[in-house]
């Protein structure tokens, strides 16, 4: 895990974990340190200095001496002492961990490794540090957070557990502080001093009261859980969601907690998006400024469990049963590649039966409404969002493998009402909640620069110093896009950008060609797809979810070469680009194709090839830029799914998300076209039945699926490009 030194991971008790939220560690138990032996300071001395990841050369330790003791920091990590055990051979106190230094051929100390000691509690593995600067300097700039555990009173008589952590001494002393809010369905038991100034290191310098509170129903919290709680009409004292527990919340923390300065701003990840955006929905006047990051914002349309209609099965059976199950959130794990499980139990049902989930409440609505029912609408935030009633930073990652839809989402839905310039955007290169730790790096990919970091230091921080402290710093305009391919960060008035793009239709041509120039012969491609033997949607074997040694974080840019060369897809390719072409906004599918079967699946993905002689390993690399599947029984309408007449050419239009990307000279643009993208998404039976969850078996049958490319049909992305 690239996220940040060992050092940092050790002793911050948080790690950005594979659920979609900052996630606390279990507390790092008592353990029995080793013999330790004392060292002259002139030999204390040879240590001192910085020391970088070799991977990942943001991610910095400094090396210090005072007196005859020897200590390393790290920015997210506090000071703390290393206690030799042998020349060149040191243990952090308390934690399994082994430091040792490494020389060169003349003797001098050059780096230093890590390794957690698997006889003290620890895990195996470590990383290599080299040595680049012989002078010390403070890194972590820790300010110590007391630590509160209440029970707030809603106005239902259910009480909902949070935990209250703010800065040593200023209950009584020094300015007031605002609140920094973050509701959680995962737990909060974990929040502490060391877990605040590791996952909001600029943050918590700068000093506020955080609270972390468990959301009803879950962990500590009364009540009963409801997946993505609709808003209802506040009538009676008795209704309630999450726009009135997030009020009640505030009420209680502004009256009982003291030297508050009366603003809240509220920030979360995902699920917790979700529950910042409901905070400014029917806002308390307190909240002054909101951040949904990567936020669940319609769960049919385009967020974890539906895309345009087709289920996403496994992450829809796994994290139904990891919060639906229990009061905690227990993972779901296998031994058992995934796409062999829902392969053998053939549909949804079958595979919820043999997880004995059928009854869990939002697996009997998979299984009950697999359509845009009213139900699926209630859960819908777009449509609450109306107006602007508090400053709003919306942030979202390009590779999202979870929540890719909600950021944008949320934005087209508040920018027409944003009158006072209030709503902001941020996407950069990154996985769900990929911001938060120090690299530079996702997957194999390398954008030069630790992203998240530039993120968090110069925007989001600056975000809530202005509109909770009145600070000066923050000047984003509207928009951040770190554009891709180049690696640069943009700064755009709108989204998508108007000033120096154009729109641009790229066509799908006879002989597996792309081009900017509308096909005039008659052309069309054909492939059979068999659910039998459905395109994997990564490398097998596939986890589960979050299973041990998952690769789903990084699944969105794995080189598709592992399926390009199947005969069950269409690939369409430009040849090697003589110029620089950067694609930015909106990237718009427009497909004319026909089914042999009633029902099918189409799934598009935009491809940058790049040249065989790549540099860094890349050579021929095919790396997704954007992609997204529309199932083919919703074209007329997602409410009442229709049959697809057999054989009758049918245009399907869909977005693919946004993107900023740069296909450099002498890659390739492919568009690769599939019907299946398993088990990620159900299998498709490809004959019309009224509900897929319960397809039986005889329905699944192979079809022949044609694309058509010609003037009648012109098959073509939609984008903007630069001029």
């Amino acid at each position: 895990m690239k996220t940040r030194s060992l050092l940092a991971m050790m002793l911050s008790g948080c790690l950005l974990t594979s659920t979609p939220v900052l996630h606390a560690q279990e507390a790092t138990p008592k353990l029995v340190d080793p013999t330790s032996i004392v060292l002259p300071a002139s030999k204390l001395d040879e240590y001192v200095g910085q020391y970088r990841v070799v991977a990942e050369p943001d991610v910095v330790d400094s090396v210090s001496r005072e007196g005859d003791k020897l200590y390393i920091e790290a920015e997210r990590s506090p000071r703390i002492e290393l206690t030799a055990t042998s020349a060149d051979h040191f243990f952090l106190a308390g934690a399994p961990l082994r430091v040792s230094f490494v020389r060169d051929a003349s003797g001098r100390v050059s780096g230093l490794t890590t390794e957690h000691d698997t006889s003290r509690g620890g895990a195996t593995g470590g990383q290599t540090m080299e040595r680049f600067s012989m002078e010390s300097v403070r890194l972590n700039h820790f300010r110590e957070y007391t630590r509160a555990e209440v029970m707030i009173p809603m106005r239902d008589g259910v009480k909902l557990h949070a935990i209250v952590l703010r800065p040593a001494g200023s209950e009584s002393s020094g300015p007031a502080l605002p609140f920094l809010m973050e509701r959680t369905p995962y737990g909060t038991d974990n929040s502490s001093s060391k877990s605040v100034n590791a996952s909001k290191p600029e943050l918590a310098a700068s000093g506020y009261i955080f609270v972390y509170g468990d959301i009803r129903g879950r962990y500590k919290s009364e009540g009963k859980f409801v997946m993505n709680r609709p808003i209802v009409a506040h009538t009676t004292k008795t209704d309630v969601d999450e726009t009135t527990d997030t009020r009640d919340t505030i009420d209680w923390l502004l009256k009982n907690v003291a030297n508050n300065n009366g603003r809240v701003g509220v920030i979360g990840v995902s699920y917790p998006g979700f529950l910042a955006m409901m905070a400014g929905i029917d806002a308390h006047p307190a909240v002054k400024a909101i951040s949904p990051q990567a936020p669940m914002t319609n769960i049919w349309k385009g967020d974890d469990f539906f895309h345009n209609g087709a289920f996403r099965e496994t992450y829809g059976f796994d994290y139904v049963q990891q919060l639906e199950a229990q009061k905690t959130d227990v993972r779901v794990d296998s031994k058992e590649d995934t796409y062999d499980f829902f392969l053998r139990n053939v549909n949804f049902a079958g595979a919820a039966k043999s997880a004995g989930m059928s009854e869990l409440p939002t697996a009997k609505a998979f299984l009950a409404q697999p359509a845009y029912t009213d139900y699926w609408q209630a859960m819908a935030v777009e449509p609450h969002l109306t107006k602007v009633e508090v400053p709003t930073l919306e942030v979202g990652g390009w590779w999202d493998q979870e929540d890719m839809w909600g950021t944008q989402a949320e934005y087209a839905a508040l920018e027409p009402h944003d009158a006072n310039h209030e709503v902001f955007m941020v996407l950069g290169p990154w996985n769900h909640g990929g911001w938060f730790p120090t690299t530079r790096h996702l997957g194999t990919l390398d954008f030069g620069a630790a992203t998240g970091d530039q993120y968090r230091k110069t925007i989001e921080t600056p975000f809530f110093e202005k509109y909770l402290k009145d600070r000066a710093g923050f000047d984003l305009k509207e928009i951040a896009s770190f554009r891709t391919g180049v690696n640069t960060w943009q700064r755009y008035d709108a989204w998508p950008p108007k000033v120096g793009f154009h729109e641009a239709k790229l066509y799908l041509t006879g002989g597996s060609g792309l081009n900017f120039d509308a096909p005039t012969a008659e052309s069309k491609t054909a492939y059979v797809s068999d659910p039998a033997n459905p395109v994997p949607y990564r490398n097998r074997p596939i986890q589960a979810t979050y299973g041990n040694g998952s690769k789903w974080r990084t699944w969105l840019v794995e080189d598709q070469r592992f399926v390009s060369g199947r005969k069950d897809l269409a690939n369409f390719s430009t040849p090697a680009l003589d110029k620089d072409v950067t694609v930015t906004g909106d990237v718009l599918a427009d497909i004319f194709a026909a089914t042999t079967g009633s029902d099918a699946d189409w799934v598009v993905k935009l491809i940058d090839v790049y040249p065989d002689d790549a540099p860094g390993g890349m050579g021929g690399y095919q790396l997704m830029v954007v992609d997204e599947i529309f199932r083919g029984r919703y074209a007329k309408s997602l409410e009442s799914p229709e049959a697809i007449k057999p054989g009758e050419v049918t245009e399907y239009k869909w977005s693919l998300h946004g993107a900023d990307h740069t296909f450099l000279k002498g890659h390739k643009i492919m568009v690769e076209v599939q019907s299946s993208w398993f088990p990620l998404y159900d299998r498709n039976p490809q004959t019309f039945v009224p509900n897929i969850m319960t397809a039986p078996a005889s329905a699944y049958k192979a079809q022949t699926q044609t694309i058509y490319q010609s003037a009648k049909y012109p098959s073509h992305l939609e984008f903007s490009v630069s001029e």
